[in-house]
């Protein structure tokens, strides 16, 4: 469900039984000042996300005057996106639940609940929920600018894991894949006992 504020802090499209926005009360703004909102749990615009499990947008390029986008993402067991790096934004990504590794270059590190994960412009990297569960992160993006990338996916597949639909979307986005998932490029040998 789609919430937004008005310039006058007024939310629309919540319905009272859904989580939503809350605007703070602050005096009145010039129509290019930032106004301060509460989004209650569960609530932002949600997209199914490129590595399975939905994808929900907490601040969006509109929002921030493009400076910056957060989201909270569900990462399927297994999954996680090629090796790629953006052109543009800084990303930062914080591991609320579930047992990830991250391939920063050429290293590849765990990464279990709690972990924060800094990736500059320009650096190659892939992650990998290697749990059982669904693992959750949050993801913020500076500058702003990969909302339409997951957009157009959702639109684009009904499958997760499309690494060519990925492959394709990723240049509009400032994005350039260099190598497959982590899955393919850096597999794990799980044991299993007779």
């Amino acid at each position: 469900m789609k919430v937004r504020q008005d310039s006058h802090g007024t939310v629309s499209g919540a319905a009272s039984s859904e989580p939503s926005a809350r605007p703070i009360t602050s005096p009145p703004a010039m129509s290019n000042q930032l106004r301060p909102f509460i989004l209650e749990p569960g609530a932002g615009i949600s997209v199914r996300n490129p590595v399975g499990g939905q994808l929900v947008f907490k601040l969006r390029r509109d929002e921030s005057n493009g400076a910056m986008t957060v989201f909270e993402t569900v990462v399927a067991p297994n999954e996680g996106p090629p090796l790629h790096f953006h052109q543009v934004q800084d990303e930062w990504l914080y591991v609320l639940e579930g047992e990830m590794r991250f391939r920063l270059m050429d290293d590849v590190v765990p990464a279990p609940a709690a972990s924060f994960v800094f990736i500059p412009r320009g650096v190659a990297h892939a992650w990998q929920n290697i749990g059982r569960e669904a693992a959750v992160l949050i993801a913020m993006m500076a500058p702003s600018g990969l909302e339409q990338f997951f957009e157009r996916y959702a639109e684009l597949t009904e499958q997760a894991g499309n690494l060519d639909t990925f492959r394709a979307l990723a240049p509009d986005a400032g994005m350039t894949v260099i190598g497959p998932p982590l899955a393919q490029s850096h597999p794990r040998h799980v044991t299993t006992s007779a």
